[in-house]
């Protein structure tokens, strides 16, 4: 694997060549570049140069798209040049539409395929796909990688949770692509039925769209109900596949053959090891994103990975998002943080929290769905254990089975009613 330094003068002249098309014929950030002394590739020569350009956020691109729909200015051809279009899911805000070339999917298939082979997945395997193929880019760009690597594809769109269970019984798939959300729906259902998840054929299970696979208790939990071995991965509509794990399973590494990446201090801009990821897709010139603001909060990993990647990598993936921070009795934390402690207790199906001010306290209210156990105990357990984690007191009380939401992909178990600033509406953050 190459060194740092040379997969940083390779990010560079990957940027200077996507710049080239950019910098002639997409008008959003011709002119977004051009305010900043930007009007060639050679005016970006190192990564010093890199650093200077301005950062591009997703509140933009949206604007942009609404004063010039449907796909804003930020397209690189004409519309002739466009094979495929995709939505944003909308869970933090308005949802954005994106459009691919011939040449920008095949980038895509190529990021998804280095998520399968990290993990071992090879032209053997049979890829599990449970989720039905709408608008979202994740899911088809998913099967494109899968079919680079040559695996047999098994998709499970319009299927039950329960029908997708004893398919994967039947079947014997030995990968599984799916939210971890989903992931332990499809566990609840096979205990209801009495279906042993665990004694099926899989071996790998790589679980995209929300933080939880790095989560240790989660992934734990995940393990032991499927009886295979759980991965983290990360991207998004915008960026791409730009995160994966590897057999060493310690940490998320960042893509840097593909993406630039940088870990800033939301509120000075400034490097730092640990807050908000920055990143440039350097294969999907035809609707680019340069320097765009995530929004997702990582640490960088202080050690080398054991495989030997020159990457660097998030230590425990993705912590959250920046507009999911909760701020509860002076308290400033990560959704990641509670699920962390909630998932240790096995007897534990489902829960859903909520934050609400009442005079000058907060409440933090955290409701459980209890398979088995005392009740009692449980409750009285899981708050001494929150309220070590955090400092912070949580009212926990359970709720009787099947009370709670199920939620097909993404994850929304924790509600803020808390007013951002003087508005009074309650706000939702996935997981």
């Amino acid at each position: 694997m190459d060194d740092p330094a040379t997969v940083r003068r390779e990010q560079i002249r990957r940027l200077q060549g996507m710049l080239e098309p950019v910098l002639r014929e997409n008008a959003f950030y011709r002119a977004k570049l051009g305010r900043a002394g930007v009007r060639a590739p050679a005016d970006v020569s190192s990564m010093e140069d890199y650093r200077q350009l301005p950062m591009t956020t997703k509140s933009e691109l949206t604007q942009d798209q609404a004063r010039n729909p449907p796909f804003g200015t930020f397209t690189t051809y004409p519309p002739e040049r466009y094979i495929q279009e995709h939505h944003t899911s909308g869970t933090t805000g308005q949802t954005l539409r994106w459009l691919d070339t011939a040449e920008s999917w095949a980038w895509l298939a190529k990021c998804w395929a280095r998520v399968f082979r990290a993990v071992g997945v090879t032209a053997a395997d049979r890829i599990f796909f449970p989720f039905s193929f709408g608008p979202y880019l994740g899911t088809w760009s998913g099967v494109a990688g899968a079919r680079r690597v040559g695996s047999l594809i098994l998709p499970a769109g319009g299927l039950s949770s329960l029908e997708r269970v004893r398919a994967i019984l039947e079947h014997r798939p030995t990968v599984l692509v799916c939210t971890p959300t989903y992931a332990f729906r499809l566990a609840e259902v096979a205990e209801d039925a009495g279906l042993d998840l665990a004694g099926s054929a899989l071996r790998v299970n790589v679980h995209p769209g929300e933080p939880g696979a790095g989560i240790p208790s989660t992934r734990a939990r995940l393990q032991e109900a499927f009886g295979a071995q759980v991965f983290d991965h990360a991207g998004s509509t915008e960026v791409g596949a730009w995160g994966f794990e590897c057999e060493a399973r310690d940490g998320l590494h960042l893509h840097e053959g593909e993406f630039i990446f940088e870990v800033l201090d939301p509120d000075t801009g400034a490097a730092a090891a640990e807050g908000e990821l920055v990143i440039t897709n350097l294969g999907r010139a035809g609707m680019p994103v340069i320097r765009y603001r995530t929004g997702d909060w990582g640490r960088l990993h202080p050690r080398p990975c054991a495989c030997g990647s020159a990457f660097r990598r998030l230590d425990g993936g993705v912590r959250g998002r920046l507009d999911q921070r909760l701020t509860v009795q002076g308290v400033t934390f990560f959704p990641s943080v509670v699920e962390n402690v909630i998932r240790r207790r096995r007897e534990v199906r489902e829960f859903a929290v909520d934050v609400r001010r009442r005079g000058n306290r907060d409440d933090i209210e955290l409701r459980l769905e209890l398979g088995s156990g005392d009740a009692d105990r449980i409750l009285s357990r899981v708050a001494a254990d929150l309220r070590e984690a955090l400092g912070v007191r949580f009212d926990v009380r359970a709720v009787p089975v099947g009370t709670l939401p199920r939620f097909p992909v993404k994850a929304r178990r924790f509600t803020d009613h808390q007013p951002p600033s003087a508005a009074t509406s309650s706000r939702e953050c996935p997981r």
